[in-house]
């Protein structure tokens, strides 16, 4: 999916070094060994990525033992690094997960970054669009993604309305913001980002939350992946890692300000306006109603898959209890 359009233009920052960050490599430092570990991003950094950069920054990734260098995907993406093992670990989503999966490749969720969707359809407030209803006549713009027409027919269908009144626009990598005012009616946006930059312009939105309208599209987006080699060869350093990315998502939750800081501090290119906006709208999304952060239910992501299946987006059902673990991470805070 594509997200966090906002910042799109530092996507020329893609860092080297993808392809040699394995679980074996490990360098001196004095005493202690640290693990070469590689964690590469989704897409360009972001406050869904604030945790890690805290881990980083705080050193709860090298009280684990670990040296971790975060990188960007480059052309290929994290699935792909992390099933290949050119990395470690990876951020995707539960929805290119499912699909991955049921094709036969072995990666794992094992923590939600985000505990609810905090996705929906955004159109500015003086297009009038206010329910899925409001589609009809209107012109969409997404990236050409199968899922989108799916799930755009879930929604106006649960609202009496016909997806063939509906015109698509393919808008590429175009800013949300010039395409809804230039080009197209609405498009789909993450809140924590675009829909906060919007409030900081001042500009209203009407938008459709997909967790409001189906228990079934409340899965989570980010999450963060192993494979299932890694989990096999060395799950202490899994439970490492996410112990660390734990501890960082944690400070992020209690200290949204400070976290927003180091954010910047390691990627000063941020609109920092917007980053401090952003932690501080997402600071409580984390864990949200879960008991600990990183939690993830079966529920969740058997209602997902399902409702894949069902739209034919996948040919087969999935495995859930192997697609997602709770094992690596740190017991529940009583």
């Amino acid at each position: 999916m594509r997200k966090w359009l906002g910042i799109a233009a530092l996507a020329a920052l893609v860092l080297a070094g993808c392809s040699s960050g394995t679980a074996d490599q490990e360098k001196g430092t004095g005493k202690n060994e640290l693990k070469n570990v590689t964690m590469v991003l989704d897409w360009t950094p972001n406050t869904n990525h604030t945790g890690l950069y805290v881990a980083q920054e705080k050193g709860y990734f090298e009280e684990q033992g670990l040296d971790v260098e975060i990188v960007m995907p480059g052309e290929a993406g994290a699935n792909q690094l992390v099933a290949s093992n050119e990395a470690e670990f990876g951020i995707s989503a539960q929805e290119s997960l499912t699909e991955a999966r049921v094709q036969g490749i072995p990666i794992v969720s094992v923590a939600a970054v985000i505990q609810h969707n905090t996705s929906g359809f955004a159109s500015p407030a003086e297009k009038n669009i206010r329910s899925p209803k409001d589609y009809e006549g209107k012109t969409y713009g997404g990236w050409g993604a199968p899922v989108e027409e799916k799930v755009l027919s879930t929604l106006m269908e649960g609202d009496g309305a016909d997806i063939s009144k509906l015109e698509f626009l393919n808008m590429g990598n175009t800013d949300f913001f010039t395409a809804v005012e230039r080009d197209v009616d609405f498009a789909w946006i993450y809140y924590g980002w675009d829909g906060i930059e919007a409030e900081l312009r001042e500009i209203d939105l009407n938008i459709q939350y997909l967790a409001d309208f189906s228990d079934e599209l409340d899965y989570y987006t980010p999450i963060i992946i192993t494979s299932e080699k890694l989990i096999s060869k060395d799950p202490d350093l899994v439970s490492a890692f996410v112990a660390a990315a734990s501890k960082g998502y944690e400070y992020s939750i209690k200290h949204p300000g400070e976290a927003a800081d180091i954010l910047i501090g390691e990627v000063p290119e941020l609109d920092e306006e917007l980053v401090r906006a952003s932690q501080e709208w997402l600071a409580p999304k984390y864990r949200d109603d879960a008991d600990r952060w990183g939690e993830q239910k079966e529920s969740v992501w058997a209602g997902y898959a399902n409702w894949m299946h069902e739209h034919g987006l996948i040919e087969e059902k999935l495995d859930v209890e192997a697609a997602f673990t709770n094992d690596f991470l740190p017991k529940e805070e009583k």
